[in-house]
């Protein structure tokens, strides 16, 4: 049977990027609800690494033989000692909305000079192979806090980090350039790569 990738997360704008970057492989990718698997995933771990691990491991063991990516990413705010962090998603609660959640980080960098803006998104990205091994790549997208949301083209909070080198938010990117620059495009990249090296050459 021709395997497939699973891909842990029910977050449509996040299955877009991914379909985009990864189509060539030559493999069905899907996500975790498609595939009718929904673990319950109990997010622990103190890195982005360990919580996108714990996240493959547990769709992994409720599939037959599948390739089961996860990733785990979030906004790192120096002045604000790397907030949101690993908790980028929980933050002010689950359920408040980004704009609430981006209104309440500007705030808190109110009297921030410019230079203590930096801020970066970070991915990274876990695969749990057919025979149990688990691969992870990793990568940031660096950029300041931006004084006011803009900006539509992503979710999240894309509207309040802004990229120096284009003079925009990540919200305002087009999804070509967010793919070749973003924390997740870079990650999911690299994946791809192993994921050729190790699964489709495999089947050659």
């Amino acid at each position: 049977m021709k395997k497939r990738i699973i891909f842990a997360t029910g977050n449509a704008g996040k299955m877009r990027e991914i379909h985009k970057i990864m189509e060539d492989l030559g493999l069905e990718i899907i996500s975790m609800k498609e595939a009718g698997l929904n673990p319950e995933i109990i997010e622990d771990g103190a890195t982005f690494a360990d919580n996108a691990e714990i996240k493959a491991k547990a769709v992994w063991e409720c599939s037959k033989g599948d390739i089961v990516l996860a990733d785990d990413s979030g906004l790192v705010i120096d002045y604000l000692n790397g907030e949101p962090g690993i908790y980028s998603a929980r933050y002010m609660g689950e359920d408040t909305s980004y704009d609430i959640k981006n209104a309440n980080l500007i705030g808190r960098l109110d009297g921030a000079a410019e230079e203590e803006r930096t801020a970066r998104f970070v991915c990274n990205i876990a695969a749990a192979l057919p025979g149990g091994e688990i691969l992870h790549t990793e990568a940031t997208m660096e950029g300041v806090i931006a004084h006011e949301p803009a900006g539509h083209g992503g979710f999240g909070y894309d509207p309040i980090l802004l990229l120096p080198e284009f003079g925009v938010t990540s919200a305002e990117l087009t999804m070509e350039q967010k793919n070749a620059v973003s924390h997740r495009g870079k990650a999911l990249e690299a994946m791809k790569k192993l994921l050729k090296e190790r699964i489709v050459g495999e089947e050659k």
